[in-house]
């Protein structure tokens, strides 16, 4: 059989499934039934629960309506406005970036860490300039930063820092959970691709009060007083005031029922994939192949994505793997083509793949292949089969 012969004979495998339970289901159906559909009951039960699973009693959970909204409340609750910069790496998705041009600000792009494909501390310092107010960093793949690094030049230079934690639910550094370690702010994703997923959502997670107050208010339109506080009130509340222009970034009690018992499975669903991170890692060592980093001994990587480079001494070009892996009848993906490629943030910053040759080299050899917990054990074993096949062909 050549690599690129489609198995016509077996379904095709996506990139990525959710893994929906009756639980859920049920939890889903019990917020129809009970006419509350919007922000309401559950929406702050996860949040509480989520509060609860950080185990860190200072700190608010704000439920919002995707990441990226998450971060955007994040930023302007922080000040962040024209004239500004912010500070982030360029081996991301595009959202990471999206909300700093939101408020006016500049984003400034640095490379990462050839080793880690995170966001390269030392760049980030040379970047700081008398404009710079805020570093982004992105867990990417699941691996923790190096947060002690980052805290520390924010430290140093009187910077905020707001982690891009789409990646990294329950992801650890120091045996310390990504959103406890002491940045201004952490944001999670719950997408459906995500390590649990509401469908659409996001959770915003800080420690400062006031920070929390202004997402909170700008959360809903810039209202002074919650709906569903107005809405379930027993005495007359239809009084409300709007203290600011806001957004329509608040959670659903249907994303939330999915949430509430996602988040019971997220030390189950972390377990799988690393079960099959793992079967990767040891069904791959023999091939022309730059695994993915591992993270250190005795933490937690969330292994949100399992991203495979191609060596100096493979055969086959980047793109050709990838559709002989769709011939087999395999989907993968590519995290990320880097924000120094997309046209607006290359023609805005006039940027060039030689500024960022660790990410350039990482996106032209990357691929991201299937790896979430609805995947059975016979899918795993399609997908190393097809990638043994491929890459020594």
């Amino acid at each position: 059989m050549s690599a690129n012969q489609p198995q016509s004979d077996l379904p095709f495998l996506p990139f990525a499934l959710p893994e929906i339970g009756e639980d859920e289901i049920n939890e889903v159906v019990d917020t129809l039934r009970s006419g509350w559909v919007t922000t309401g009951p559950k929406a702050k039960r996860f949040e509480a629960d989520f509060a609860a699973f950080l185990n860190e009693p200072q700190l608010e959970c704000i439920a919002v309506n995707s990441a990226t909204a998450g971060l955007h409340l994040a930023l302007e609750a922080m000040g962040i406005g024209p004239g500004d910069e912010v500070i982030t790496t360029t081996h991301t998705f595009t959202a990471t970036a999206e909300v700093v041009r939101y408020l006016g600000a500049d984003v400034v792009l640095v490379d990462i860490d050839p080793a880690t494909l995170n966001i390269d501390p030392k760049l980030v310092e040379a970047a700081i300039t008398p404009k710079t107010r805020c570093i982004i960093p992105v867990h990417y793949a699941g691996l923790a930063v190096d947060m002690l690094a980052i805290l520390d030049i924010a430290r140093r230079h009187g910077l905020r820092v707001l982690e891009d934690a789409a990646h990294a639910l329950p992801t650890t550094l120091e045996k310390e959970l990504i959103g406890t370690m002491g940045s201004d702010a952490t944001v999670f994703s719950f997408y459906a691709n995500k390590t649990m997923t509401t469908g659409e959502g996001g959770m915003l997670v800080t420690r400062n009060a006031e920070l929390a107050k202004r997402a909170r208010v700008m959360r809903l339109h810039g209202m002074s007083r919650d709906a569903f506080d107005r809405f379930t009130a027993t005495v007359p509340s239809w009084y409300y005031e709007i203290v600011a222009p806001g957004f329509k970034y608040n959670m659903t009690d249907i994303a939330a029922a999915l949430g509430l018992h996602q988040l019971k499975r997220i030390a189950a669903f972390q377990a799988r994939r690393e079960q099959i991170a793992a079967a990767y890692n040891e069904a791959f060592a023999d091939l022309p192949l730059i695994l993915p980093p591992q993270a250190p001994e005795g933490d937690v990587h969330s292994w949100h994505l399992y991203v495979l480079r191609l060596s100096d001494e493979a055969s086959i070009a980047r793109d050709a793997f990838i559709e002989a892996m769709y011939a087999a009848g395999i989907g993968c993906s590519v995290h990320y083509i880097p924000l120094h490629q997309q046209p607006y943030w290359r023609d805005r910053y006039g940027l060039t793949p030689e500024q960022f040759p660790h990410s350039q080299k990482a996106y032209e050899r990357s691929i991201s292949i299937p790896l979430y917990t609805a995947m059975t054990d016979a899918d795993v074993q399609r997908v190393i089969a097809a990638v043994r096949r491929i890459a020594l062909s």
